[in-house]
């Protein structure tokens, strides 16, 4: 197996288990196809869907939830299953973070605000006294002569 399939096997796998998950952009929107379609398939209720299904989801647990609780409660809706809502950007690479859920699960999770352009940068430090960095030098040298020293 390529790794792009068994990454998207165990997204999937982790989307009908937690029901919502926050991952990339990119990959909720290519993990959205893979997901109607296991939907699709266990709105049928059959043999031979459940063992399409499973050739996807390896974990028992999983599948047993997907036919008898997801499928039937999206008997009636044709498509359209999953919700991707953006969210913010992660922050060591910067990359768009999205989370997916299944609609009709809960809450939708709440965007976070956008930060703006310096989101990360440092803030300065406050100054601790009132003194600048002359008057900081003259008096940690008055400092330095009160050390007795053998």
């Amino acid at each position: 197996m390529a790794h792009r399939e068994m990454l998207l096997r165990n997204l999937v796998t982790s989307l009908l288990l937690y029901e919502k998950i926050v991952t990339t952009e990119a990959k909720a929107k290519e993990l959205r196809k893979l997901a109607e379609k296991i939907i699709t398939l266990a709105k049928r209720q059959d043999l031979h869907a459940r063992r399409q299904a499973a050739e996807v989801i390896a974990d028992e647990k999983v599948l047993k939830k997907l036919f008898e609780s997801i499928g039937t409660r999206y008997k009636d809706r044709n498509g359209g299953y999953t919700r991707i809502t953006k969210l913010d950007y992660r922050m060591g690479d910067g990359a768009p973070l999205a989370a997916i859920e299944l609609v009709g699960s809960g809450v939708a999770p709440e965007p976070l605000p956008k930060s703006g352009r310096w989101r990360g940068r440092r803030e300065e430090r406050p100054e601790t006294s009132a003194q600048g960095p002359a008057e900081r030098a003259e008096a940690g040298a008055g400092k330095a002569e009160s050390v007795a020293r053998p």
